[in-house]
């Protein structure tokens, strides 16, 4: 007789059956809403197209395996031995033939590699070495000076070669401004040389060169007293003003004509700005109406004729012309797709601007015929000439020339007769824009160099026409209207490339800065 079942277990038996009679009677609902399993799908073969096979190339490992039954030979007989064996020495003898060095000389195009096949006609190498920089390496010197035949151009090159750096501190202890030096230039004045330069982060520095390390010390209220034999006399260093100006690299900068204490400065900040040296004050005069507009500036020059009237150059290939008395008025003129550089008028006839531009071009243009409907009027464009490689700076000089330095590696001076005359959009032919004088010259300046232009003195002696150009070298180069080298100015204590030149705009001096904001100074 079975044993008589407990409460405890019939309550859990009791249990049991109440979950399993609910578990079944869910599944049953779930089947009838559908929201069972469902049973699995058969497979459909994919229909991704199958990727087409990559060709492999088929490399050659050497000579392939034979078989000697088909070449009439029976397996190991004498002669498969000795004809495996001559195939194995040939192998050996291709390898290290092949590891051996070469000890003759070699023809590039016996041994390229890869890529087109090699051109002695288009060899890209030749410039890149001919073209680096050589430091303290002259072109120009002292020999070149003595051979010189012509009476005139010998008088000249002494006169140029004769100028004398700066003594009163050494080049590396004028530190003019903080940063890399962008723009230069002397102040109008002839009473001392007055330096200005704009750096990379919109300072304007200010050195007056007539000072004295002596005076300095004086003025500081150093004492005096002879230095000791084992000690060097500490000098103190140079008189330097600095203005923070604009928030950007000052791109150009130029003194009014009539006015020598207005200052106009060019920024990539977008703004041209007046600096008043008399009232002590900088004020703006063009800017975009939209604060947030970034439409940086290239380079400003003032009218000589209407010293009210500035023109401005962007990098985006407009060029700008505004009234001061009426700065809400501005003329924006699209003359490049690409780049401006640079950009210069014509002093004598100041409606005719030069551009130098990314695409290679320098153009003429005539301000006097403008064409277009109202708001995109374009000034005539009378003459062009297109370079191999972009066109850094277009300079005009008074005798109606104007100088060009391209990354060619070329300095090209056209010249152009007669403008004065010119009738509103006359028309230059293709001869008429050859440049007459073409000079070879290192314009590779890379990325912590500032770009060389060729600038001419304003107003020169005796109005013979030379410019100034930045050297790669460390030097200072200085030529005439007709491409012919006058000097090569240099000196101790240079340490870097004086890549921004500017003449004073009547007196024999030259100032140059440096990519680290030092400053040179021949007189």
């Amino acid at each position: 007789m079975a044993p008589a079942m407990s409460d405890y277990e019939r309550q859990r038996q009791e249990n049991i059956a109440q979950r399993d009679k609910l578990l079944k009677q869910l599944a049953l609902d779930a089947g009838q809403a559908g929201l069972g399993p469902q049973k699995p799908k058969p497979s459909r073969p994919s229909s991704h197209k199958k990727k087409a096979s990559v060709k492999k190339i088929k490399e050659d490992f050497g000579p392939r395996r034979t078989s000697s039954r088909l070449q009439g030979l029976t397996a190991d007989s004498e002669v498969a031995k000795r004809k495996a064996e001559d195939e194995y020495v040939a192998v050996q003898e291709a390898a290290r033939v092949k590891r051996q060095r070469q000890s003759g000389p070699l023809d590039l195009s016996d041994v390229v590699v890869a890529g087109k096949d090699w051109d002695k006609t288009e060899n890209f190498l030749v410039d890149v070495v001919s073209r680096g920089a050589k430091p303290y390496q002259r072109t120009f010197g002292a020999t070149e000076v003595k051979q010189t035949t012509d009476k005139d151009l010998r008088a000249l090159r002494e006169q140029m070669s004769g100028l004398e750096l700066y003594d009163g501190f050494e080049p590396n202890r004028i530190k003019i401004t903080p940063e890399r030096i962008y723009s230069l230039g002397f102040h109008p004045t002839t009473d001392k040389p007055l330096v200005f330069a704009g750096d990379k982060m919109g300072n304007l520095g200010i050195f007056d060169a007539s000072q004295k390390a002596s005076l300095v010390k004086k003025e500081n209220g150093v004492k005096q007293e002879e230095p000791d034999e084992e000690e060097e006399e500490d000098d103190p260093d140079p008189a330097i003003t600095s203005f923070h100006c604009h928030t950007r690299t000052i791109s150009s900068f130029q003194f009014s004509a009539t006015n020598p204490s207005h200052l106009y400065t060019s920024s990539y900040d977008s703004s041209l700005r007046l600096l008043d040296l008399a009232k002590s004050k900088s004020t703006e005069i063009y800017a975009p109406t939209d604060t947030y507009l970034d439409e940086p500036l290239s380079g400003v020059e003032v009218d000589p004729n209407s010293p009210h009237m500035l023109y401005f150059s962007r990098l985006d290939g407009h060029v700008g012309r505004i009234d001061t008395r009426t700065p809400s008025t501005t003329d924006i003129f699209e003359l490049s797709e690409k780049k401006i550089g640079g950009f210069s008028l014509d002093p004598g006839n100041p409606h005719f601007i030069a551009t130098a531009s990314l695409d290679r071009y320098l153009r003429i243009w005539d301000l006097r015929k403008l064409s277009g409907k109202l708001g995109r009027q374009l000034p005539a464009l009378i003459g062009e000439h297109e370079s191999r490689l972009s066109v850094s700076h277009a300079a005009f000089n008074s005798a109606g020339q104007v100088a060009t330095a391209s990354y060619d590696d070329t300095i090209k001076i056209h010249s152009f007769k007669g403008m004065a005359t010119w009738s509103p959009g006359h028309k230059l032919s293709e001869e008429d824009m050859k440049p007459s004088s073409i000079v070879k010259h290192n314009n590779q300046t890379g990325r912590w160099v500032t770009i060389l232009r060729a600038q001419w003195q304003l107003h020169p002696p005796n109005s013979v026409h030379r410019f100034c150009i930045g050297n790669m070298n460390r030097f200072v180069d200085i030529y005439n209207a007709k491409g012919e080298a006058l000097a090569q100015l240099g000196g101790d204590g240079i340490t870097a490339v004086p890549a921004v030149a500017q003449f004073h705009p009547t007196e024999q001096w030259i100032a140059a800065g440096t990519a680290s904001g030092k400053l040179c100074l021949w007189m």
